[in-house]
């Protein structure tokens, strides 16, 4: 991640004319995280600027630090997390962040094995490592019980915990750990939950490789976040329209194979 210290205030406009019509082409730092969210990143910059938009894309290696820097004003925007996720962020740091433009890329939510080839072949007291944090482990658990490994008390969303687990019949050992652990945590566990973003940096694919997926009826597809008082502003629209675009879709569609998935 390039250091705080770098970081510019939230810029306006900047006064370049951009074309016809004398408009003026605008700069914003844009927020991602390292991987699919950085690669979908670089292929809506020559969008954006061909609608007169620069994005300049920062990457975050720890993706902790992308909202607090955008509702800083250190970032104009960012684009590598779901609504449950911007919403403990909200809650936990005071942040006053707001989603724009509907849903972008779903990156599934998976579950893989180094020792079993299917869900039914899970022991007695397996034990599944999943993610520790709030937002994604309730998606974790949702996941096992589609999957029919676990119940989950009726009615449960984003907040479910270990401790809503009704029925257990293989009476598994659910292990939360750092989501950037997970794919390692394969050498020493039955199965691992994982996130699509941390799956692939590890070389594992959910179309090719997992046992259980999340399907594309997901709430956790990913989103465009930026300060609430900035959600009106002009280049919002454009930074919308540039990665929801077609050139977008198709850089999608084709580095990823299926493993990511876009929502328009």
């Amino acid at each position: 991640m390039r250091k705080a210290s770098t970081f510019i205030t939230a810029l306006t406009a900047i006064g370049l004319l951009a074309g016809a019509g004398g408009a003026f082409a605008q700069t914003i730092r844009f927020g991602v995280t390292a991987g699919p969210h950085a690669q979908i990143a670089e292929a809506l910059v020559p969008v954006a600027k061909a609608k007169g938009l620069d994005v300049e894309v920062v990457e975050f290696s720890d993706g902790a630090l992308i909202d607090p820097a955008t509702n800083d004003g250190d970032l104009d925007a960012n684009g590598f997390q779901h609504t449950p996720y911007l919403n403990q962020q909200n809650k936990d740091r005071g942040l006053n962040l707001v989603a724009v433009g509907g849903r972008t890329v779903l990156l599934p939510m998976a579950g893989y094995s180094q020792r079993f080839k299917s869900l039914a072949e899970l022991p007695e007291g397996a034990q599944i490592s999943i993610p520790n944090d709030p937002s994604n482990l309730g998606r974790a658990l949702k996941l096992l019980e589609a999957g029919g490994v676990i119940k989950l008390t009726p009615g449960l969303t984003f907040n479910a915990t270990e401790l809503d687990i009704v029925e257990n019949p293989k009476n598994i050992k659910i292990i939360p750990m750092e989501t950037a652990q997970l794919a390692r945590s394969l050498e020493d566990v039955d199965f691992s939950v994982i996130t699509s973003h941390f799956a692939l940096s590890a070389g594992l694919k959910p179309n090719r490789d997992a046992l259980l997926v999340e399907d594309q009826l997901s709430d956790y597809f990913c989103l465009i976040a930026v300060a609430e008082k900035n959600k009106d502003a002009p280049w919002v629209q454009t930074l919308i329209e540039a990665y929801k675009s077609r050139e977008v879709k198709a850089v999608v569609e084709k580095t990823f194979e299926g493993n990511v998935i876009a929502g328009w």
